[in-house]
């Protein structure tokens, strides 16, 4: 044992000697993984606008700190709880800081929804990027940004009320779009979310409940279901339902038709679609949907300084026929749709997808709902160049302040005309 117990360690001298000797080749080993790279959305991120925006919120603040959580995390289930619980307190701090509740964290209007937008891709990157000291799958990161993603929009925060005096309605915004045309754009469709989610209107019927939610302005999110999984379990207990979204120039338009078409402009991540909506089911998928808002009773009252329109007009491929044609009082029977009454990019399609989840809930007839565009959110009149102006002017802040409030003017008189039967 002795001399066998030498030999053995004569070797193990040996081959340490051969590791450590000075030009010795070094042992193979398995190469690390790339990091993960930031999406075209997150990085517009380190751009001077946005991090003004942050910086001028008091939201820089909550990514960086989640940043330095996340790091420390040491295993997947502490990291999906510290996503799933920063993700709903970035979503309440907007909805508080819009509703005039808590510090303003900064000078920057408190009606403004862009901090929520740039806080969140903060956010994301940092979890899209993180290298962490134990094993990641591609899935357990993509279950950590889906977890992110919907925490931080309000979709685990609907909270319809079960008390039968109370109505129950629910919005829809979106995301800042068009950010590589103007990055200081914001939209006035996710600052009405911001400021009336949980809020109570009074309507004809009595007080009705409002809940939110932010979807992004992505292709992929929607064609993986993102619109349907959030508004399904809530459809057959809500009284009415609008998604809203920026639309055109100084008015707001009640669309009427909403069609099953991908016009393929590019996302906020720069990827363009063009086709058919894919849903679920497309063997039975019907090329147009349509609005069940009171839309004669919204275009006849007077809720604020922008005119409000019924619009009809739709894009169709007539039938029988190969060339797009325009309707300006709806789609002809057997036609393929082109664009809807909102057109054919995400404005569109979530007003497809969620009217056609409301018909094959079988709630067309009981349940009012549809499309609202609101006016295009516009800087002051000095203000417009995208390279030399400011973040924000007085009348950009009034712009988006009149815009959100007749939302929820056009809103108490949707729900006034059809919760009164």
């Amino acid at each position: 044992m002795t001399a066998l117990r030498l030999r053995l360690g004569m070797l193990g001298l040996t081959l340490l000697a051969g590791l450590w000797a000075p030009g010795a080749a070094p042992a193979a080993t398995a190469a690390a993984p790339a990091a993960p790279s930031p999406t075209t959305e997150e990085r517009r991120l380190d751009l001077a606008v946005p991090q003004e925006i942050l910086r001028r919120s008091g939201f820089d603040e909550p990514a960086a700190r989640f940043g330095r959580d996340l790091a420390r995390a040491r295993g997947y289930a502490q990291a999906r709880r510290l996503v799933g619980r920063e993700g709903a307190a970035l979503w309440r701090r907007a909805v508080d800081r819009a509703q005039g509740r808590g510090p303003a964290g900064g000078d920057l209007a408190r009606d403004d929804d862009r901090p929520l937008y740039w806080a969140r891709l903060g956010m994301t990157r940092h979890v899209r990027t993180w290298q962490p000291g134990f094993a990641l799958s591609e899935g357990q990161r993509a279950s950590l940004l889906d977890r992110l993603e919907r925490t931080s929009r309000g979709e685990t925060d609907v909270r319809l009320p079960g008390k039968p005096h109370l109505g129950r309605i629910l919005l829809t915004g979106f995301d800042p779009f068009t950010l590589d045309r103007d990055i200081r754009i914001s939209n006035p469709s996710g600052a009405s979310a911001l400021a009336l989610d949980g809020t109570v209107i009074e309507t004809a019927r009595g007080p009705a409940r409002v809940e939110t939610v932010v979807f992004p302005v992505r292709w992929a999110d929607f064609a993986e279901g993102t619109v349907e999984r959030t508004l399904r379990p809530y459809l057959s207990r809500a009284d009415l339902f609008m998604t809203v979204s920026q639309g055109r120039v100084g008015r707001f338009d009640v669309e009427r038709t909403n069609g099953a078409w991908r016009g393929g402009f590019p996302d906020n991540d720069g990827v363009a679609s063009t086709g058919t909506v894919p849903v679920a089911d497309p063997a039975t998928q019907p090329q147009w949907t349509s609005t069940t808002l009171p839309y004669a009773a919204v275009t006849a009252a007077d809720t604020g300084r922008f005119p409000v329109y019924d619009h009809t007009e739709v894009t169709e491929i007539p039938a029988g026929g190969t060339d797009p044609v325009v309707r300006p009082d709806g789609p002809t029977p057997g036609s393929a749709a082109r664009a809807g009454g909102g057109g054919d990019y995400l404005s569109n399609e979530i007003a497809y997808r969620a009217t056609l989840l409301r018909d094959r809930l079988g709630l067309h007839d009981t349940l009012p709902g549809g499309h609202l565009h609101t006016p295009v959110l516009q800087f002051g009149a000095g203000d417009t160049d995208p390279a030399t102006g400011a973040v924000t002017d007085p009348e950009f802040v009034r712009n988006r302040l009149d815009i959100v409030a007749q939302v929820r003017s056009v809103l108490t008189v949707a729900a006034s005309a059809a919760l009164r039967n």
